[in-house]
């Protein structure tokens, strides 16, 4: 069965597209940690990133590195933080979320 984020990538659930080349598609996240909190997705379904072929980790970080750097501009923050979990949806996919402080990339606190 496609992941969520497949059924994102494909049109069968609407998101907030930010960014999308022929290998990744980057989005709003639904429930953000901060206002500009996007995934980066790898349009090939793979549960853990570390089993990404090297050429496609590759090409998701640098079009991670591409989505971050529109951030930094888009939106008033000290950095993009960068976080790798995987565990609530099996589709491989990068957290980018804009950073005052530290505390402010901390997926266990409410929303």
């Amino acid at each position: 069965m496609a992941s969520i984020f497949t059924k994102i990538i494909n049109g069968e659930i609407p998101s907030y597209k930010v960014a999308e080349d022929d290998k990744c598609y980057a989005f709003l996240d639904i429930a953000p940690l901060a206002e500009g909190h996007v995934l980066v997705v790898p349009k090939q379904e793979i549960d853990y990133i570390f089993d990404i072929e090297d050429e496609l980790l590759s090409h998701t970080m640098l079009f991670a590195k591409k989505v971050a750097k529109a951030i930094k501009k888009a939106i008033p923050c000290e950095k993009v933080g960068v976080a790798v979990i995987g565990l609530d949806v099996r589709h491989a996919h990068i957290h980018l979320v804009p950073l005052q402080e530290v505390g402010d990339l901390n997926f266990a606190k409410e929303k």
